[in-house]
């Protein structure tokens, strides 16, 4: 049996890293497919139709995205942290959607999820329908809060802006995948 190299312990740690990365992925994408199906029916759209993940940056359809939605994906080596996804939700009879983009890290035994410039919560793992419940609560009153802010602020003078990340997309009912 040959001597252990430090090469050796270099590639026992990144193994290891390896491992978690992986891990971290698997239960933050879990988080994140929950969140979409379970916000979808929370919602209680006539059609079913009304949550994807999709990408957290640049152009996106509603429409599922699998690991496209996610700001890393893959095998090997990921990186271990926050990984970033977006929601898009249909927010309109007329087949208007926005992205709400999330963020969420494991930490231990539980996920912080936090809402681009919004309120930041812990889910303990593993994650129960209850615990969801609050998520879904507090994404529609993020939601309701955003677009009733702008509207109050249209009425006052003041067009507002952006600033907390919604981006609003209108899709035909039947035009392309995932839209409805």
């Amino acid at each position: 049996m040959r001597d252990r190299t430090r090469f050796d312990e270099l590639a026992d740690a990144a193994e290891r890293y390896g491992v978690c990365s992986l891990d971290n992925y698997a239960v933050i994408r879990s988080v994140a497919e929950n969140i979409s199906t379970g916000f979808c029916r929370f919602l209680g759209a006539e059609d079913g139709i009304c949550v994807y993940l999709v990408p957290p940056e640049g152009e996106w359809t509603p429409q599922p995205y699998q690991s496209g939605a996610f700001s890393v994906s893959g095998a090997g080596f990921l990186p271990l942290g926050a990984i970033g996804f977006g929601l898009a939700v249909k927010v309109s009879r007329t087949g208007d959607w926005t992205r709400l983009v999330l963020s969420c890290a494991k930490k231990g035994h539980h996920v912080e999820i936090s809402i681009m410039n919004g309120p930041v919560f812990d889910l303990e793992l593993p994650v129960e329908d209850a615990d969801l419940t609050t998520v879904f609560e507090r994404l529609h009153t993020h939601l309701i809060a955003w677009f009733s802010d702008q509207a109050d602020l249209y009425e006052n003078g003041d067009y507002g802006g952006r600033m907390i990340g919604f981006e609003l997309v209108h899709a035909e009912p039947g035009a392309g995948p995932g839209a409805g």
